[in-house]
C-alpha cells in the first residue's frame, strides 16, 4: 500500500478533472496564443477560459490576472515590481517574520539594494497584530506584504483589518495566499488587497503554474521583457497546457469549496483528537481556530521530529515546512512564535486534503501512535525479527548522513579555542593543532597515536556501514604515518526500531575490515539510541621522530589526493533513493578502500605533512594545512579526482547541510576564480566520509609518490596543487 499522503502543504496531487482538461493542450492543441490562425486561436481561447476561471474564484476582472510561473514568481513580481515602481516615493517594506522564503528572502534582497524592512513579531499563535503593523508605517512605508495564511501552522492573517490600514495611509497591500485559495474564501474585495499571489500546485493543479492577481490601478514594474504578452506585463509565451489546468481547478476549488472545507477540517480535528487521546502532552501550534481547515501542526516531547518521520514509512508529512527538510535548524516560523527550542525541533505538520478518508486518518492515528510508543524513551518491548535484511534501508533511520552530520567547524573551533593546552611534555600531538588523532611518546622510538570516530549511516547495507566506519576511524592513523594494533566499538542502537542483526552485521562488516587492516577490534561499548550509530576508538603505534601532522607543509610542496571526492553529495542521492546501483557500488567501494597503502607510500618517499579528507570536505581540510602552516595554496579544480555523477547531482541540489556549512566556513580564506562554477565549489567542500589522504610533500618527490601509489594499486590518484609561500592561509581554486 502507498503512504497516506498528509503533506498537502507541500504539494496537491493533480485532480483528475484538471489532467482531463490538459490532455487536449497535450496532445492536439499546440498552438501559440499570439498566432492569429486556427490553431493560436484554440491556444488563446483556453489561456483566456483558464483566466475567466479564475476570476471567478477570486471575484476580480480577468485584465486583473497575471499567468506565472507560480507562487515565487508571483511574489517577487509583486514585491520587487512595487519596490523599484515607487522608489522614487519610499523605500520602506514592512512584512511579518513567518512569511515564506519566497518574500523573506525577496526582501532580503531589496535590502542590499538599499530598501529599508521591518520584519514585524508575531504573537504565540502565529498571527500578526494590525496594531503593530500600523504603528511601523513611516512617510517612506511604500509596501506592506502579509501572508494570508501560514505553511506550517495554518494560521490565518486579518488580511481585512490590515488592508483598512494600508488604504488609510495610501500604502499599496499584497498577500502571499498559496496555501489558501482552494481551501478557505479569497475574494480580493474582501480581503481589499491590491496584490494577491497563486500557487497552482497548492490545490491540485500541476507544478510551475501561478498567477499574479494585480488591482487595477495598481503601478508594478515589469520583471521580464520582451513580447507583449499578458497585456505586455509578463513576456514569454503562455504556458497553455498548465494555464488550462490552473483554469480548471479553480473551477473545481470554487464549486466544491464549502463541501471540501467541511470535509477537511472534520479529518483535520479527527486526527488532532485521536493524537491528543493517545498522547495528552502532546502542543497544538497555530491558532486554535483562526486556522487553516486542513492544517495540523503538534509538537511530541522527548521526541525528534525527524527521528519520528523517518519511523513514519506509511504517513507522508513534513517537519516544518517543507522546503527546508533538509536542515537541521529550527522552523524560523516557530522561532518567531517564541516556541522553545526542543520543541521546535519536535514539531511535525500533517496536512490533510479533499481526498483523505476517514478510513485513512485512523490508520494513520494507529501508525503514529505506533511509532511514537516505540521510539520514547520509556517504551519496552520484545526484540525486533525480521526475515530480509534487504528490505532494511539504514540511511532511512537517521537525519545525517555520515561524517557530513558532524557540527559545524565554525562551531567546533569556538568550542577548541576554550579549552587550555596541555603541558605534558610527553604529549606529541594534542589540542594545539587541528589533527584528528593524538600521539603521546611512552619511550625513545616509540609511541602511541590515538583516534576516535563515528557517526550515523552513510549507506543502507548494514555490512558495508561497518567497513565504512571502520576504514573512516583507521584513517586518521594512517594520516599520521601510524599502524593501527586495536580497536574499540562505539556502538548507538535502537533496539525498538531495527532487530539486532542488523548490529550483527554492522559489527561483522567492521570486524573484517580491521582485519584487512591487520588488527584486532577488542571489544567496546553499547547504549541505546534513537538513531543507529558506530565507530571506533583506534589505538596504534608510531615512531615519535616520523609523525606526521597537518601544519607542517613548507613552502613549493605539492599536493596530493589519494582518492576522488563527491561521496557525500552521492550518499545524499543513496538515501533519496536517487542513486542507481552502480554508482552506490562505486561510492561504497572508494569509502570502503583503507588509505593504508597510500600512508606506507607516503611514509617511504617521504612527506612533510598529511590529514584525510572527512568532513569538513577536501577546502575545510586544507585551510587546516594552510592555516597550522602559516602558508597559502593553489589548486586546480580539473586536477581534482571526483566522481563525476557528484556534479550532476549537486547540479541538481543534492547536497548536504554539512557541505554547505563547509563553503561557508571557507569563504574567509578561498579566493575562487570566477570560472569556477556553483557544482564545483560544491564539490570541493563536499562532506566526506572515509576520504583519501591529503599529503603535502616537496615537488621534487611528487612523481615518485605518484608512482608508489601506482604500484600500490590506488588509482584516482592526483596532484591537485601546490602551497606556494609563506601567508595567512589564503587558498586560490582555479579551474
Amino acid at each position: 500500500m502507498k503512504p497516506i499522503y498528509l503533506d498537502h502543504n507541500a504539494t496537491t496531487p493533480i485532480d483528475p478533472g484538471v489532467a482531463e482538461a490538459m490532455i487536449p493542450y497535450l496532445r492536439e492543441h499546440f498552438g501559440n496564443p499570439s498566432s492569429s490562425h486556427w490553431y493560436g486561436v484554440q491556444a488563446k481561447r483556453a489561456v483566456e477560459q483558464a483566466r475567466q476561471m479564475l476570476t471567478e474564484l477570486l471575484g476580480c476582472y480577468p485584465d486583473e490576472v497575471i499567468f506565472t510561473s507560480g507562487g515565487t514568481e508571483s511574489n517577487n513580481f509583486a514585491i520587487k515590481g512595487v519596490a523599484i515602481a515607487h522608489r522614487q516615493r519610499g523605500n520602506h517594506i514592512i512584512t511579518s517574520q513567518i512569511e515564506h522564503p519566497a518574500v523573506i528572502n525577496v526582501c532580503k534582497y531589496l535590502e542590499g539594494d538599499g530598501f529599508k524592512v521591518t520584519y514585524l513579531p508575531v504573537d504565540e499563535y502565529g498571527m500578526v497584530n494590525p496594531g503593530a503593523v500600523e504603528k511601523t508605517i513611516t512617510p517612506e512605508t511604500i509596501l506592506i506584504t502579509i501572508m494570508h495564511a501560514n505553511n506550517e501552522v495554518g494560521t490565518i492573517q486579518p488580511i481585512p483589518e490590515i488592508s483598512k490600514i494600508a488604504r488609510r495611509h495610501g500604502i499599496i497591500f499584497h498577500t502571499d495566499a498559496a496555501q489558501s485559495v482552494g481551501k478557505i474564501p479569497v475574494k480580493v474585495e474582501d480581503l481589499g488587497i491590491d496584490l494577491l499571489s497563486i500557487a497552482g500546485h497548492k490545490f491540485y493543479a500541476p507544478k510551475g503554474i501561478g498567477a499574479l492577481y494585480i488591482r487595477r490601478g495598481t503601478k508594478i514594474e515589469i520583471l521580464v521583457h520582451g513580447a507583449d504578452h499578458e497585456q505586455g506585463r509578463r513576456a514569454g509565451t503562455e504556458n497553455v497546457l498548465e494555464i488550462v489546468g490552473l483554469g480548471k481547478a479553480a473551477e473545481i476549488a470554487g464549486g466544491d469549496l464549502e463541501k471540501n472545507t467541511a470535509h477537511m477540517r472534520k479529518l483535520r480535528d479527527h486526527l488532532w483528537e485521536g493524537l491528543k487521546k493517545n498522547f495528552p502532552d502532546i502542543k497544538l501550534n497555530g491558532h486554535p481556530e483562526k486556522r487553516l481547515p486542513n492544517t495540523l501542526s503538534v509538537s511530541f516531547p522527548d521526541l525528534d521530529a525527524n527521528t519520528l518521520l523517518s519511523e513514519l514509512d506509511e504517513v507522508a508529512a513534513s517537519a516544518g515546512a517543507a522546503c527546508h527538510e533538509d536542515l537541521a535548524e529550527p522552523s524560523p516560523v516557530l522561532m518567531a512564535m517564541k516556541v522553545p527550542l526542543n520543541v521546535a525541533f519536535q514539531t511535525i505538520r500533517f496536512s490533510v486534503g479533499r481526498t483523505n478518508t476517514v478510513e485513512e486518518i485512523d490508520r494513520a492515528i494507529d501508525i503514529i501512535t505506533n511509532a511514537v510508543n516505540r521510539l520514547r524513551p520509556e517504551a519496552v518491548g520484545p526484540t525486533l525479527q525480521v526475515a530480509d535484511l534487504k528490505t532494511i534501508k539504514l540511511t532511512h533511520y537517521t537525519h545525517g548522513l555520515g561524517c557530513a552530520c558532524k557540527l559545524r567547524p565554525q562551531a567546533l573551533e569556538a568550542v577548541l579555542s576554550h579549552l587550555s593546552p596541555l603541558k605534558d611534555p610527553n604529549v606529541i600531538v594534542g589540542t594545539t593543532t587541528a589533527d584528528d588523532a593524538a600521539v603521546y611518546r611512552l619511550r625513545d622510538g616509540m609511541a602511541i597515536v590515538q583516534t576516535v570516530d563515528f557517526f550515523t549511516p552513510v549507506v543502507d547495507d548494514p555490512y558495508h556501514f561497518g567497513a565504512i566506519a571502520a576504514a573512516n576511524s583507521l584513517s586518521d592513523i594512517y594520516a599520521m604515518g601510524g599502524k593501527p594494533i586495536f580497536g574499540l566499538s562505539i556502538v548507538g542502537f535502537p533496539e525498538k526500531r531495527l532487530p539486532l542483526e542488523v548490529l550483527h552485521q554492522i559489527l561483522k562488516g567492521a570486524h573484517d575490515k580491521a582485519a584487512e587492516a591487520g588488527m584486532s577490534i577488542l571489544g567496546g561499548h553499547t547504549v541505546e539510541d534513537n538513531e543507529p550509530k558506530f565507530g571506533l576508538v583506534v589505538t596504534g603505534i608510531i615512531n615519535p621522530d616520523r609523525v606526521l601532522t597537518n601544519d607542517r607543509a613548507q613552502p613549493g610542496d605539492a599536493i596530493i589526493l589519494t582518492k576522488p571526492i563527491g561521496l557525500g553529495i552521492i550518499s545524499t542521492a543513496m538515501k533519496r533513493d536517487l542513486a542507481g546501483a552502480e554508482l552506490t557500488d562505486k561510492a561504497i567501494g572508494v569509502m570502503e578502500m583503507l588509505n593504508q597503502g597510500a600512508s606506507e607510500a607516503m611514509m617511504k618517499v617521504g612527506a612533510n605533512a598529511c590529514t584525510d579528507v572527512t568532513g569538513f570536505g577536501l577546502l575545510g581540510h586544507l585551510k587546516e594545512m594552510t592555516r597550522g602552516g602559516h602558508l597559502n595554496a593553489v589548486i586546480y579544480l580539473s586536477r581534482v579526482p571526483v566522481l563525476e555523477e557528484a556534479l550532476s547531482l549537486a547540479g541538481a541540489g543534492v547536497v548536504p547541510g554539512g557541505t554547505l556549512s563547509n563553503l561557508e566556513y571557507v569563504s574567509d580564506c578561498v579566493q575562487w576564480d570566477d570560472r569556477i562554477p556553483h557544482p564545483g565549489r560544491l564539490i570541493l567542500c563536499d562532506a566526506q566520509t572515509s576520504g583519501g589522504l591529503l599529503i603535502a610533500l616537496p615537488a621534487e618527490r611528487k612523481d615518485k609518490l605518484l608512482k608508489a601509489l601506482k604500484v600500490k594499486g590506488i588509482t584516482g590518484v592526483a596532484h591537485i596543487g601546490d602551497f606556494t609561500e609563506a601567508g595567512e592561509g589564503k587558498i586560490v581554486v582555479k579551474p
